[in-house]
């Protein structure tokens, strides 16, 4: 009988199998087969209520079928550089990553080595950054294609002007990448050193020192205070709490809004304090280093114990870096650092993202490339391949080189600064920060938008809405009711409502107050939070929890809808002040006592969508069981109603999430036969999970429906117009959260992504390929219809049918993923962009969104409570998500149809001229001789026409305001047509005329010189290209009328130092001046009259909302 590899339950415990107490051996002897399995994201929100049932051990059945392997997808080719060294060099603790013995407080004691524990999100190091930057420049092609050129002007038989006519334009555009890339990584730099530099306390022999996170070693026990972030990945020593349990924040990591509970070590929480952790003898042994970040194996040993201790350590002893402790002050032992880290594990190395617009620029000079070479080979064949043919082509080659635009690459990164600079200082978008100016137009053509929920969306703050009776409802403005209701019902002069009936004037009275009172009663018993009491400087922590002082409470729970019901039933009345493991008291509105004895708790589970308690009345000795939970499962446990299904309905479609309260009274006999049962489920070996359910359901049939609850999660300012906007602007908006089903699918209605005449199909569990196949089939009769799906069906469907899916889920005008895994999240930026082609939009506010902001063509980053890790990692870091409609509808736009002009201008620019050399060639028994030399052909592209060309940048067609009012013009911007092969056919036949217009206007008029050939036609060329830039500006800016004067003026200047090429005395002329104007009106006036054409009879959309 082959012996079942050690595996995890559910909850992320160990399971229990044959000699799991000496873990180590078993660990080393898994097969390689096993080991490499990538487990399914478990739900995180039943951890809090897992306490009770760790001391166990237990907590999973053996039938479980094993996880799912990720899907597997091509390599991805792109330039990120890899950290760290080569494998062979082990000093940055290269190679296989394997089990380990971490001893308590010895870092020295190591078996391998280990990486150090720093942050690094720079793209370079001190050795790659040259090479790096120079080969992401090199890769396009016309920047080799013009290193190709200057370094063909060493050879003499190929020169045919100065050397510094080609070398000083590529040395410019380089340099001012390098010098862009420069600035970029030492700002990178800056930030990871100030999050490395974060000091934290070290336990030594010599008491406790300071230490900084990147000097942090594996094996070092580490002082962590409440809400300070974990350093490190650590096993959970010991707390400062009484209870012996902490609670965690882990919404940077996975997500999940809810706290998780830790449990410490046993063995090192009974030592009588942290420094007695140094004196004793233990280790903890644990699994390799991997990316699952909800399951764990190790052990923990103390060997200088008679027997010596041996304990198995799960999820629950775990504190991921990454996280934040919640309450009291922990110790921990570092086992993993650096790269090894879950949360590093979990996001992509940075990469330089090349833009779609840079994509299609580049593809435009291949065919420049290519027209250059046919004009070549045209020319030479006309010379009948005469003589040394093949060095006429090279030397064609670079007399039409100007065909393609050396300048183009710098004016469109000069271009992308001012864009980055107009974002930072736009007042309406307060505190945007460009982090990557490579990409500033991927903002105008983005068609998907992923999205984070917490704390992107939503605020993260519950807040109770409504309480529902059935016959009668209280909302915000009546809820001064209910707390009457409690009131009198605490207050009368009689005995306390637990031990008779309260008694008031009229018996409507009597029952409506009882009513709310068992409603309100319920809500405040029926719940996993737990009152802190701390220090408020006036009052100490001992004195304020004995005499339960309100301004020094706080409430600590895993999730913060509990936290919001506990904190509104204390503003009516009742007011929860303790609780323990085994207790809870309650605070009545006269000041009295109610304690309460815990007998069972069942937890929350994502499975079962409800939780109960079951508690005794000390003063009376009645045993009630309350339960709460979602709609869909209170449903069938409930006594029939006639109102439950259509209030949550209702209520559901408000935004709310709503929970179904129930009760159910119990004699001590019923009580004492079901813990019978109970006790003897949880001992059970073999389908223990499943005969504990069917214990506890056997309790839960016939419950008295108390109430209906309503919280709402508050909604970051201006969330639902923004996605409007998004919508009408052609942008589908996906959900991607790691939270619950019933909670983002609350979220996607409160926030409009989901419209209200929009149905929503609830994607069934799937776990294997038939049950998949079944759900997508049903799914794909639904039309116009919202998904929302978890992540663990997501898996399989990815799995067995990823086109399928993805194919239908591209037509929904709306998508919920959750309970999604940070890498799932980059899973599915990657397969829309690979599926559709079309560019995608990530926005996220927390560490868990790091990967997915990464992956995406556009990362943008939120900055909020949750920290700064998404915003430093993404290419745009904005304050709050309605910032994103200004950011894509008027920048995005913007610069993309900014640069789209700018780009084919600038080709339009060097057409020109190498039409004119083409026709000058031509004529002259086509020689490959230069019709501008040395200072002319410099000048063109540079003081003569540079400044009014980028003046373009500032150029607009519509008010910024028309841009947000009317997002349908950014849909326009989607089909790409302001840069295609049709608008660049357009330039191409407009720069043929024009250079053949000029050329051959100045051949004919010229008298008996050729250097009045170059005279007319140079100054014909510049005029020309002065008028076309007026006649491409949409909005004139006060530069632009600026740019255009000084350069006339620059031109006017020169010729008077251009006499080796121009001659003075001609141009002062009456004759000079008629020519040049009839060549550069007839050059200019039919373009005119075109454009006045098509404005009149088939205008553009945003020119009808300009008029």
């Amino acid at each position: 009988m082959v012996r079942p590899c050690p595996s995890v339950g559910p909850r992320g415990r160990l399971r229990a199998w044959p000699g799991a107490r000496d873990l180590a051996p078993a660990l080393r002897a898994r097969p390689a087969r096993c080991r490499r399995l990538l487990p399914l994201p478990r739900g995180g929100a039943e951890a809090a209520g897992s306490a009770g049932g760790a001391a166990g051990g237990g907590g999973g059945d053996m039938t479980d079928s094993i996880p799912l392997q990720p899907v597997r997808h091509k390599k991805r080719v792109d330039s990120r550089p890899r950290a760290g060294c080569c494998e062979w060099l082990r000093c940055c603790g290269g190679g296989e990553p394997r089990p380990r013995t971490v001893w308590l407080g010895h870092p020295e004691k190591r078996d391998q080595r280990y990486p150090r524990n720093v942050i690094n999100n720079q793209k370079y190091n001190f050795f790659t950054f040259l090479p790096g930057v120079l080969f992401s420049q090199f890769r396009y092609f016309f920047n080799l294609y013009f290193l190709l050129l200057a370094c063909s002007q060493f050879v003499p038989e190929m020169r045919l002007g100065a050397l510094y006519t080609y070398w000083v334009p590529l040395g410019f555009v380089l340099a001012v990448t390098i010098i862009r890339e420069a600035v970029e990584e030492i700002r990178c730099y800056v930030r990871d050193k100030e999050m490395n530099s974060q000091v934290y306390s070290r336990l030594t022999s010599r008491g406790t020192v300071k230490v900084k996170s990147s000097n942090i070693q594996v094996g070092d026990l580490i002082l962590v205070e409440k809400n300070q972030r974990v350093p490190a990945d650590m096993i959970f020593l010991r707390t400062s709490e009484k209870n012996g349990s902490c609670f965690l924040r882990t919404d940077q990591l996975d997500g999940e809004t809810d706290w998780k509970l830790r449990l410490p070590v046993a063995c090192t929480q009974r030592l009588p304090t942290a420094a007695d952790l140094l004196q004793i003898r233990s280790y903890v042994y644990a699994e390799e280093p991997n990316i699952d970040i909800h399951n764990f194996l190790g052990t923990f040993t103390r060997e200088d114990s008679d027997p010596p201790i041996s304990e198995s350590l799960s999820i629950e002893n775990t504190l991921w870096a990454g996280t934040v402790i919640a309450s009291g002050t922990v110790v921990g032992v570092v086992l993993y650092t650096g790269r090894e880290l879950r949360s590093v594990m979990n996001t992509s190395d940075p990469r330089s993202k090349i833009g779609l617009f840079d994509l299609e620029v580049n593809c435009l000079t291949k065919i420049l490339f290519g027209a250059l070479v046919v004009v070549s080979l045209v020319m030479v064949a006309l010379q009948h391949f005469a003589g040394r043919w093949y060095l006429q082509i090279i030397r064609f080659l670079l007399l039409f080189s100007n065909i393609i635009p050396i300048s183009l690459r710098v004016n469109l990164d000069m271009g992308k600064i001012v864009y980055s600079w107009v974002i930072r200082r736009d007042s309406k978008i307060p505190g945007t920060v460009v982090r990557s100016s490579t990409i500033p137009e991927q903002l105008g053509r983005i068609s998907y938008l992923l999205t984070d929920k917490t704390g992107t969306l939503t605020q993260n703050e519950m807040v109770f809405k409504r309480l529902h009776l059935g016959t009668v409802a209280y909302g915000l403005d009546s809820m001064d009711e209910v707390q009457s209701h409690i009131f009198s019902i605490y207050t009368q002069p009689q005995d306390p409502p637990a031990q008779k009936g309260p008694t008031v004037t009229t018996k409507v009275r009597r029952t409506m107050s009882s009513r709310v009172h068992e409603a309100v009663k319920a809500i405040a018993l029926c719940h996993n939070v737990t009152p802190v009491y701390e220090s408020n400087g006036v009052t100490d922590q001992a004195e304020a929890e004995k005499q339960f002082e309100d301004s020094c409470r706080v409430y600590q729970a895993s999730s913060p809808d509990e936290v919001a019901l506990v904190q509104w039933t204390e503003s009516v009345g009742l007011t929860l002040v303790g609780r323990d493991q085994s207790s809870m008291q309650l605070r009545t509105p006269g000041d009295q006592i109610l304690n309460l004895t815990i007998l069972q708790v069942f937890p929350f589970t994502y499975e079962s969508k409800r939780m109960g308690i079951i508690v005794r009345d000390e003063s009376t000795g009645e045993i009630t069981f309350y339960m709460k939970g979602a709609d869909v499962v209170m449903a069938g446990i409930v006594q029939y109603n006639d109102w439950l299904e259509e209030e949550c309905g209702n209520m559901a479609r408000e935004g709310l999430r709503v929970l179904v309260v129930a009760k159910k009274s119990l004699t001590e006999e019923q009580y004492q036969d079901f813990e019978a049962r109970y006790v003897q489920a949880k001992l059970s070996v073999h389908d223990r999970s499943l005969k504990v359910a069917t214990v506890i359901e056997s309790l839960e049939m016939e419950m008295e429906l108390l109430c209906l609850t309503g919280v709402e999660d508050q909604l970051q300012a201006d969330v639902r117009p923004t996605l409007e906007t998004l919508r009408n602007a052609g942008i589908k908006v996906w959900m991607l959260t790691g939270d619950k089903l019933e909670t983002a699918t609350c979220t996607a209605k409160n926030a409009h992504l989901v419209t209200r005449n929009q149905d929503i199909h609830v994607f069934r569990l799937v776990t294997n390929r038939g049950e998949a196949h079944l759900e997508l089939n049903a799914f794909r009769r639904k039309h116009d219809c919202a998904l929302v799906i978890s992540g663990d069906s997501l898996e399989v469907c990815l799995k067995y049918y990823e086109y399928e899916f993805m194919e239908l889920a591209c037509q929904c005008p709306a998508v919920v993923c959750c309970r999604c895994a940070p890498t799932q999240k980059a899973q599915i930026v990657r397969l829309l962009q690979e599926r559709t082609g079309k560019l995608t939009c990530a926005v996220g506010d927390g560490g868990n969104d790091v990967s997915m902001i990464q992956e995406s063509d556009c990362g943008v980053g939120v900055e909020g409570k949750e920290g700064k890790q998404a915003s430093l990692a993404a290419d745009f870091s904005i304050t709050q998500f309605k910032h994103l409609g200004r950011l894509l509808m008027v920048h995005g736009r913007n610069s993309y149809k900014r640069s789209a002009a700018l780009s084919q201008f600038v080709i339009h620019r060097s057409l020109c001229i190498s039409t004119m050399q083409a026709v000058f060639s031509s004529v002259f028994y086509f020689a490959s001789v230069p019709l501008y030399q040395g200072f002319l052909i410099i000048g063109y592209s540079t003081i003569y026409t540079m400044f009014p060309v980028f003046s373009l940048v500032l150029d607009k067609d519509v008010k910024s305001e028309v841009a947000m009012l009317y997002p349908e013009l950014y849909k326009d911007l989607l089909k790409g047509r302001p840069l295609s092969y049709k608008t660049f056919l357009i330039w191409v036949l407009i720069s043929i005329y024009q250079g053949s217009t000029i050329m051959y206007g100045a051949l004919l008029l010229f008298e008996s010189e050729f250097v009045h050939i170059v005279a007319i036609s140079f100054t014909s060329l510049i005029l020309t290209e002065l008028l076309m830039v007026a006649l491409t500006i949409q909005t004139w800016h006060w530069l632009m009328t600026v740019a255009e004067l000084l350069s006339l003026a620059c031109y006017i200047a020169s010729l008077v130092f251009l006499h080796e090429f121009i001659d003075v005395y001609f141009i002062a002329t009456l004759s000079f001046l008629w020519k040049v104007s009839v060549i550069t009106l007839v050059s200019c006036l039919p373009l005119y009259v075109l454009k006045y054409l098509r404005r009149r009879f088939s205008p553009p959309s945003y020119s009808k909302l300009t008029s």
